[in-house]
């Protein structure tokens, strides 16, 4: 069965989440998107006496109170970001997509996605009061799908980023952000969080083929989110900021729609990586220097390894990389990392991110019938 995601952004591409080969480490191409909107259902109407959970605004209220005030709270520092970019065809900078962002400090810093801003040569912040503001790059992180921008104004509303690691199935939340782009504003839209601690694979990058990475940590919900939502906030009843809206799941196979599935990064792993953003301009990760693919029966076959193995097959060794230093060749079978299993297709690339550059990473790896240990001291992912 074949799982389809869309960007949450105004441009969409629907992509298979599984197969494909990944750069472990590497630099990652954000695609972009095509057109098309899909979108979440909300879940049914509350009756007015039911009480809603979590402590804040919400606390002991009732839940459409609650949404009230949030929304009142928050809508504020929810800018639609207009990505304009230089056609071939027309004179000058026309716009090639509308998605969201949300500001957290009175610096004018907007916490967003990395796919919102892709290929922009200008960039414009609309808050729902009507200003609007040139946005500069701060730094932006293909790797985690999220980028920083900064607009120069005065008397900014900022909405407070919250602590995710609380989060549990069940948690009322709302989604606030510009879906298609409607005039008067961001759209506000209420679910519940469906799940926690998700990973997904980024849709493939439609010029170069190369695998999209891997989100973790990812917060499923109900709530509505549609092509615009891309960057804004998922905010909890409190009025904190949860999650960055930045997914939704469009199909459950081929022509069978899949509903209410959409993904927000979780603020606990988004807040690092904008510190990062806003302190040195990009963002560090460890780098191992793979191409790979997850053992299947047939590569197994292919490689002369039993069927029953878990782990990844090495397709491609990036020459002077920590893997090639390691030793890591072609065909090689890798099963363990830190003598930690590799059960799933995300597994490597999930282990080899709880690493620093500089760390050592031991690997488990079979050579047909041999079983090697290799340690492969990591580097800094390469920005190019």
């Amino acid at each position: 069965m074949t799982s389809a995601l869309a960007r949450a952004g105004a441009l969409v591409l629907v992509l298979s989440i599984l197969g494909g080969c990944g750069l472990l480490g590497g630099p990652s191409s954000s695609p972009s998107p095509s057109a098309s909107a899909s979108g979440a259902g909300a879940p049914s109407a509350t009756p007015a006496t039911t009480r809603a959970p979590g402590a804040g605004p919400g606390a002991g209220a009732d839940l459409a109170t609650a949404v009230h005030d949030v929304a009142q709270k928050v809508r504020p520092a929810v800018v639609q970001v207009s990505n304009y970019q230089v056609s071939i065809d027309i004179s000058g900078d026309i716009p090639a997509g509308v998605g969201s962002g949300v500001i957290f400090d009175q610096q004018g810093h907007i916490l967003t996605n990395d796919h919102v801003i892709e290929g922009a040569q200008k960039l414009l912040a609309t808050l729902p009061d009507g200003r609007s503001f040139d946005a500069k790059v701060i730094g932006h992180d293909p790797r985690t799908d999220l980028a920083v921008l900064q607009v120069d104004a005065k008397d900014l509303p900022v909405a407070t980023l919250g602590d995710s690691s609380a989060a549990q199935p069940g948690d009322w939340v709302i989604a606030i952000g510009n879906a298609l782009a409607l005039p008067g504003g961001p759209t506000v839209t209420v679910g519940v969080v469906s799940a926690v601690h998700r990973t997904l694979q980024e849709p493939n990058d439609p010029t170069t083929g190369a695998a999209g990475p891997f989100l973790f940590d990812l917060i499923q919900t109900d709530a509505a989110i549609n092509p615009g939502n891309s960057g804004g906030p998922l905010v909890d009843l409190s009025g904190n900021v949860v999650g960055i809206n930045t997914l939704v799941q469009t199909q459950a196979e081929p022509g069978v729609p899949a509903q209410g599935i959409g993904f927000a990064i979780a603020i606990s792993a988004a807040k690092p990586i904008a510190d990062q953003l806003i302190s040195k301009g990009r963002a560090t990760h460890a780098f191992l220097g793979i191409y790979y693919g997850y053992l299947t029966p047939a590569l197994a076959a292919q490689v002369g390894v039993a069927s029953t193995v878990k782990g990844v097959v090495v397709s491609r060794v990036v020459a002077g990389s920590p893997a090639d230093k390691a030793g890591l060749r072609a065909r090689d079978v890798i099963t363990k990392i830190d003598g930690n299993d590799l059960s799933d297709e995300s597994s490597l690339a999930r282990l080899i991110d709880t690493h620093k550059p500089g760390d050592t990473a031991t690997l488990t790896v079979l050579r047909g019938s041999s079983t090697l240990t290799l340690r492969a001291t990591l580097a800094e992912t390469p920005s190019t």
